[in-house]
C-alpha cells in the first residue's frame, strides 16, 4: 500500500511532540511491507527552532537512529504538484497540524486520484478552540483519528466528519525498552517543556518542590524554560539540561531511578483520558513512574500497578522517598508497566487498528496486508 502523510514534523521534535508517535508508527508500516511518505513544510517552526539551537548536525544524528525515516519537504508558499504526490497514494493522512486551506486542497483530490483519506487529530483544540476547528473541510475525508474518546464525542456530537474511531497514541517498544541495570547518574529525571503557562503551578507543586525538600539528585530537560523557571530549577538544585532529542530519551531514563508525570491543565480538566505520549515512553522504559492527579477515563492502565498517583505536592514527596527507598516497589512498578505497554499500547497496536478502520472503510485486503507481511507471519 503506497500510504502519504501530511505532518507538522517528522525530523524535529522540538517541542513538537506528534513527531514521536509518527515516527514509531512510519517503522511499523514500513516493517509491513508499506511503502510510507511524509511530508513536510519547509522552513515548520519545531524544525526552524531545533537548527537554530542545536544546527544541521542533529538531522545528521536523527538519521542514524532512523535509517528508514527520510521526510519529504514541500513549499507552503507554492502550489503543491498534487499529481506526483498522490497519483499513485492508497491511502493519505492528514495531520491537524496542516494549514486549513492544505486540508481542503488534499480532499478534493480525493475522488480524482481514488485514495482513501483520514483526519488525524492529537491536539485539544476541539474543546479549547472550536472555532479554528470550523475552519477545516472535512467534506471529502473517510473519517476521523482522534487521540481519546473525549474528542471522539466531540466530533459525533458536532458531525463534523462522517466516521471517528479513536486512535490513542502509543510506544515504538523496540526502541523504548527497558535497560534498568546501567549504573544511575542520579534519583530522579524528568523530560518535558515549560510551555505556555499550562501547568506552572503543578510543576512546581508536584515536581520542584518535592525535590528540592527531599535533596534528590535531579536533572530536567526540556525548551521554552523562561528564566524564571530556569531560576525555580537552581533553587532546588536541579541540573537544567535543556533540549533532549526523544531518540535518547531511553539512554537518559535508564541512567535515573525514578520520573514523574505532571499533564498539562487542559488534558486534567478538559480531556480526561488522554495522557499524551510521554507515560507510554517512560511504562516502556520500564522507568518508575509517579503521576499528579489526571483521570484514565478510558482505563488504559493500572493505577498503584503500572504507577504511582500523588494527590498532591506533599504526597509526591512520599511517594518518591517510599519508591526511591523501596528496590521491590521500583521493580514491581517497572514490570509491571512495561508488561502493561507490551500487552496495549505499542505502535504495532495502534498499526493493528488502523488495519480494522481501513478494512471497515472499503480498503482492499491486498492493499491493507501485503505479501510481505502475510510472509512475515507465516
Amino acid at each position: 500500500m503506497k500510504i502519504v502523510m501530511f505532518y507538522h514534523s517528522l525530523y524535529s521534535d522540538w517541542n513538537h511532540g506528534n513527531a514521536h508517535f509518527l515516527r514509531g508508527i512510519v517503522k511499523e508500516l514500513q516493517k509491513r511491507g508499506h511503502d510510507v511518505d511524509v511530508y513536510e513544510p519547509e522552513g515548520g517552526w519545531s524544525l526552524q527552532n531545533l537548527l537554530k539551537d542545536h544546527g544541521a548536525e542533529q538531522l545528521d544524528e536523527f538519521r542514524q537512529y532512523y535509517p528508514s525515516l527520510n521526510p519529504q519537504f514541500y513549499n507552503p508558499e507554492k502550489k503543491l504538484n498534487y499529481q506526483n504526490i498522490l497519483s499513485n497514494a492508497d491511502l493519505v493522512i492528514v495531520h491537524e497540524w496542516n494549514e486549513p486551506s492544505l486540508i481542503a486542497e488534499i480532499g478534493r483530490k480525493k475522488e480524482k486520484f481514488n485514495f482513501k483519506l483520514l483526519f488525524h487529530d492529537t491536539h485539544h483544540r476541539a474543546v479549547s478552540a472550536e472555532e479554528e476547528m470550523k475552519k477545516f473541510d472535512f467534506s471529502h475525508f473517510d473519517g476521523a483519528l482522534v487521540f481519546g474518546d473525549v474528542i471522539k464525542k466531540i466530533y459525533e456530537e458536532k458531525n463534523w466528519v462522517d466516521k471517528v474511531w479513536t486512535w490513542h497514541e502509543a510506544a515504538d517498544a523496540d526502541f523504548f525498552s527497558p535497560n534498568r541495570d546501567e549504573e544511575k547518574e542520579g534519583d530522579l529525571v524528568w523530560i518535558g517543556n515549560w510551555g505556555d503557562g499550562e501547568r506552572t503551578e503543578e510543576l512546581m507543586e508536584f515536581l520542584i518542590k518535592p525535590i528540592k525538600e527531599l535533596k534528590l539528585k535531579a536533572k530536567v530537560y526540556g525548551v521554552r524554560y523562561p528564566e524564571k523557571a530556569q531560576k525555580a530549577l537552581a533553587d532546588a538544585g536541579i541540573e537544567y539540561g535543556g533540549y533532549l532529542p526523544n531518540y535518547k530519551v531511553p539512554e537518559v531514563f535508564a541512567k535515573y531511578k525514578v520520573t514523574v508525570h505532571v499533564p498539562r491543565r487542559p488534558y486534567v480538566e478538559m480531556l480526561p483520558g488522554i495522557p499524551t505520549i510521554r507515560p507510554f515512553e517512560a511504562l516502556s522504559c520500564g522507568i518508575p513512574l509517579i503521576c499528579s492527579p489526571w483521570n484514565d477515563a478510558e482505563d488504559l492502565f493500572t493505577p498503584g500497578e503500572d504507577y504511582l498517583i500523588a494527590k498532591d505536592g506533599n504526597d509526591m514527596g512520599y511517594k518518591l522517598a517510599e519508591v526511591l527507598k523501596s528496590p521491590h516497589l521500583a521493580k514491581s512498578l517497572s514490570d509491571n508497566g512495561r508488561k502493561t505497554i507490551l500487552e496495549n499500547h505499542t505502535c504495532a497496536h495502534k498499526v493493528n487498528t488502523l488495519e480494522g478502520i481501513l478494512q471497515e472503510i472499503g480498503m482492499p485486503k491486498d492493499n491493507i496486508f501485503p505479501i510481505h507481511h502475510k510472509t512475515m507471519e507465516a
